[in-house]
């Protein structure tokens, strides 16, 4: 018969000093508490294994873990074993999985899948994708194991990111982490993605085009850019200018070299590997583009020229001209514009689209090509160095021309394309 243990008191366990050895202090039901000769107080329980052979189990330091908590420990191991469950080798399993759980961090399994998805993706994408997440997400939540982020905590980072005014950030973060998620469950490394549980707990997501004013609104914008010009720096100034006249993509623009133009011969062709379609990881379209510049804008090139044609870049970065200056100058000049959400980099195509058109007449096929959209047509890539070419050239020509008298009201609208 077990020999009866007279269980513990908290002012035994908190008064027993040390001794010159280890002794120990017997609770019942193989807990005890032992006392070392540095001072230390150890839980600690002995149990039968499965063998035969006497386990032991350690709860922790006194006074870290009390005698209730001590205890406490003590019924979970004698409710494993009363299911034949050895408590040391389920202690040992645990310990595993809170060292996998930690390992698996929603930072190291966000670095894995963005390493996985990035051989598919232009570099520019990979790095603002990673860019975003080092920023918004990893500083809140790149610690916790991915198994262990729910709803509201993820709620609460793409909050964060809300509160700033950054709404469309917030909604391309949570399609980043709903993919994150969906990889870790596909790894076996989570059971639940939380994003989906967050549809209409967050603002509505706003839809439509990037920012662009009517050819109605030409008019006025052309004055404001005009009285705004004087403040601008100069460089910005003819930026503005060729983003109205070419009306290329912003990345084609400012990031284009002097290499690439021809001011005595009047040729400027974009590589096809900086174009959009030509960056396409899949079936990239290997066709160089040709910008057909009206003269106004030769006579702007020709001007930059004298200001940055010592650079590599037409429009150099202030602070290291060895990298173009960013899209935030064109937004910024907008802005001191009053046009802020109003009219975009990407606007000015919207715009001379519509103008082309509407006002010139020009059928849509000859724009859609100016604009170096994918023709749909098996012939398309030959257009582009025939038949729309010179129709082109003298497109962009009336086109710039438009512009020229379009602020002062004075403009005549006419068919000067063919017509659709």
């Amino acid at each position: 018969m077990p020999k009866l243990v007279t269980p513990l008191t908290d002012v035994q366990v908190k008064t027993a000093k040390p001794k010159d050895k280890p002794y120990k202090l017997f609770d019942g039901g193989g807990l005890y508490l032992e006392v070392m000769p540095t001072g230390s107080k150890l839980w600690r329980m002995k149990f039968k294994q499965a063998n035969g052979k006497e386990g032991r189990l350690s709860f922790g330091n006194y006074p870290d873990v009390s005698l209730s908590a001590a205890r406490a420990k003590r019924t979970e191991a004698r409710e494993l074993k009363a299911k034949d469950i050895d408590p040391a080798q389920a202690r040992r399993l645990e310990k595993l999985q809170r060292a996998a759980a930690a390992s698996n961090t929603f930072e190291a399994v966000a670095r894995q899948w963005h390493a996985n998805k990035s051989e598919a993706w232009k570099e520019n994408t990979a790095k603002e994708a990673l860019n975003r997440l080092e920023k918004d997400v990893f500083p809140l939540i790149g610690k916790r194991p991915v198994a262990e982020i729910d709803a509201p905590l993820m709620l609460d980072v793409l909050r964060r990111v809300e509160q700033r005014g950054a709404q469309e950030i917030a909604a391309r973060l949570g399609q980043l982490c709903s993919q994150i998620f969906r990889y870790a469950i596909a790894s076996g490394l989570a059971k639940y993605n939380p994003v989906p549980d967050l549809r209409g707990a967050l603002k509505p997501r706003l839809k439509g085009h990037h920012a662009a004013i009517t050819t109605d609104e030409l008019p006025d914008f052309l004055k404001a850019l005009e009285k705004n010009e004087a403040r601008m720096y100069a460089p910005t100034r003819i930026l503005m200018r060729l983003m109205m006249l070419v009306f290329v993509r912003t990345s084609e623009l400012i990031e284009t070299p002097w290499s690439e133009i021809d001011l005595e011969n009047e040729q400027w062709v974009i590589p096809w590997q900086r174009m959009k379609m030509g960056k396409k990881k899949v079936n990239p379209r290997k066709v160089d583009h040709h910008v057909n510049m009206p003269r106004q804008g030769w006579e702007l090139l020709r001007e930059l020229h004298t200001m940055t044609g010592r650079s590599k870049y037409l429009f150099p970065n202030q602070r290291d001209h060895e990298k173009p200056v960013s899209n935030g100058a064109i937004l910024a000049a907008l802005k001191r514009m009053g046009y802020g959400g109003k009219h975009t980099g990407h606007g000015f195509r919207a715009l001379a689209m519509g103008v082309i058109k509407e006002r010139l007449g020009y059928r849509h096929d000859v724009v859609n090509r100016q604009l170096a959209h994918m023709s749909g047509d098996a012939y398309g890539e030959a257009y582009d160095r025939a038949e729309f070419l010179e129709e082109r050239r003298t497109m962009m020509q009336q086109y710039a021309d438009y512009l020229d008298t379009a602020a002062s009201g004075k403009v005549i609208a006419g068919k000067f394309g063919r017509a659709a």
